[in-house]
């Protein structure tokens, strides 16, 4: 059964996801790939990431006058994302979505400050731009289009898996 989750994150929301859980996000979600997680540790987040869901993506994004349009959104591997992730779920956010496994520096992150990893399907890219609503906002997009930070409104962005809990537990053991 998928647990519906909204966005931002209370730790009571989290409380008793575990490993292979299927969840669903209603909120905002961030787009953050290796170079936004870089500037976020030398600059400091560009807005409020306290129990934010960083989606580890690149999405493909087409822009018409001043709107931008979402064309596709999958996940990207979250490995690439070691050197920084665990600096950065120190910083707040609850939720990191990506794809692939995250290292035990990770682990021990998630644990210490009660954050979950989840995995979204690659190859659904087409299926989770649906859940997009609205692209509120983008941030840093000096960096370009995939690497920016992209504010995304989702209704039912999912299915995502737990693959790593607050427990310590992981799909990848």
């Amino acid at each position: 059964m998928e647990k519906k989750i909204n966005v931002p994150i209370s730790n009571e929301s989290l409380a008793d996801l575990r490993v292979g859980d299927v969840i669903s996000l209603t909120g905002n979600i961030l787009t953050a790939r290796d170079q936004a997680h870089k500037r976020i540790l030398e600059q400091g987040a560009p807005r409020d990431i306290n129990g934010a869901a960083i989606f580890h993506a690149g999405p493909i994004i087409t822009k018409d006058g001043d709107d931008y349009k979402m064309v596709a959104i999958g996940p990207t591997t979250s490995m690439r994302m070691n050197p920084y992730q665990s600096d950065v779920i120190a910083m707040g956010p609850k939720i990191v979505i990506g794809k692939g496994g995250m290292d035990d520096t990770v682990r021990e992150a998630l644990i210490e400050h009660e954050a979950v990893y989840v995995v979204a399907t690659g190859g659904c890219a087409a299926l989770y731009v649906d859940a997009v609503e609205e692209i509120e906002s983008v941030d840093w997009l000096d960096l370009g289009m995939p690497e920016a930070i992209w504010n995304l409104k989702v209704k039912d962005f999912g299915p995502l898996i737990v693959a790593m809990d607050s427990e310590g537990n992981s799909l990848y053991d």
